[in-house]
């Protein structure tokens, strides 16, 4: 099997969802979109297409734990620029462990931060 992209969701936990969505709404100038269902809280990210990768905000207290040491990295989207979203982090009420990073010319940058939420969380783009 060949995968068009390897990630075809991701979910975020949180332990206070509108503190997160006030946070991922500053920093990457969005407005998230609400889903709610009887035992779990949802913040869903624009997309454009269902078809593209998507992810959510998720509360639950009984399933999802966050963490800023622990379980997969989560890389997101932060093109144009890594620094764009960077230079928003702070005032928002998030941390910067890693600054804005070359991998290579023809990978890009990356950072990585911790959310309102106590999560580590990763950010790509591919130029400056």
């Amino acid at each position: 099997m060949i995968f068009t992209h390897a990630i075809s969701w991701f979910e975020i936990p949180t332990n206070d969802i509108d503190r997160a969505q006030k946070f991922y709404e500053t920093i990457f100038d969005i407005k998230m979109i609400p889903l709610n269902f009887p035992n779990l809280q949802m913040r869903m990210f624009p997309i454009s297409n269902p078809m593209n990768i998507g992810g959510a905000l998720v509360h639950n207290e009984d399933f999802y734990q966050t963490s800023s040491t622990a379980g997969p990295m989560i890389y997101l989207n932060a093109n144009p620029d890594v620094q764009i979203v960077l230079d928003r982090i702070l005032a928002a009420g998030g941390t910067v462990v890693v600054p804005k990073t070359e991998i290579s010319p023809e990978h890009g940058y990356m950072a990585i931060f911790i959310d309102t939420e106590g999560n580590r969380i990763a950010l790509h783009s591919v130029s400056k």
